[in-house]
């Protein structure tokens, strides 16, 4: 009876596992799906890419905080900064990436916790890394949300870290409210002209996809050799 009962429980967790893996790979699709069509939608409307709307600045903010951005927020900033107060964009921008960002935990908790990234976590010089972080990981949040430094990298160890996820966004909140008042207080004082602000898009979205536009190229140009 014992080892019945045994093996009705073992097949019970395994049956839960299972079920709480699809779960978990459902809600990371749907993440990806929810942030790829707002991207698209954005992209394909005129109307919306000029639109002074805060909701329009408030979605935004999924495509370009989620995991490693192909979007940039700094023009959008300052576009809105020209008509609205810099505290109430940089309230907005936040509110939105701390969302954004708590997403972010949830897709990289899926990502690590498969086997293969289990693997690089047991390597010396990711260890090294997660324990430097670990050693002031609010401070290094901070100062990578709020300068220039990539911060897509962090969105990684604070969950190889087990940091939590409350200190996280406090961090995120903190580090990134202030950055984005100061864009936005930018693009209040200067009003710059919106053709400048298109550039600097297309410059700091080529800036972001350099190694994705370069493979690209060199493809293009291997295919063509090959016809030739």
């Amino acid at each position: 009876m014992t080892d019945n009962n045994q093996s009705l429980n073992s097949s019970l967790k395994n049956k839960q596992a299972v079920a709480q893996s699809k779960i978990k790979t459902f809600i990371f699709i749907l993440e990806i799906l929810l942030v790829i069509i707002l991207l698209i939608v954005w992209l394909s409307s005129k109307s919306l890419q000029q639109s002074k709307s805060l909701w329009v600045l408030f979605f935004y903010c999924f495509p370009a905080e989620f995991l490693i951005a192909v979007v940039p927020h700094e023009p959008i900033l300052l576009y809105f900064g020209k008509f609205y107060h810099p505290l109430t964009v940089a309230l907005v921008s936040s509110v939105g990436t701390m969302l954004t960002e708590m997403l972010n935990y949830s897709a990289f908790k899926f990502v690590t916790d498969m086997k293969i990234f289990q693997k690089i976590q047991e390597k010396k010089t990711v260890n090294k890394i997660i324990n430097l972080f670990s050693k002031s990981p609010f401070l290094a949040l901070w100062i990578a949300g709020f300068t220039p430094v990539p911060f897509y990298p962090f969105r990684f160890l604070v969950v190889m870290a087990g940091y939590p996820l409350s200190r996280y966004i406090l961090a995120v909140f903190l580090s990134r409210t202030p950055r984005f008042f100061l864009l936005a207080w930018a693009g209040h004082a200067i009003k710059i002209p919106d053709y400048l602000l298109v550039a600097l898009f297309a410059i700091l979205i080529l800036s972001m996809n350099y190694s994705f536009f370069k493979n690209y190229i060199k493809k293009r140009r291997e295919r063509k050799k090959d016809l030739s």
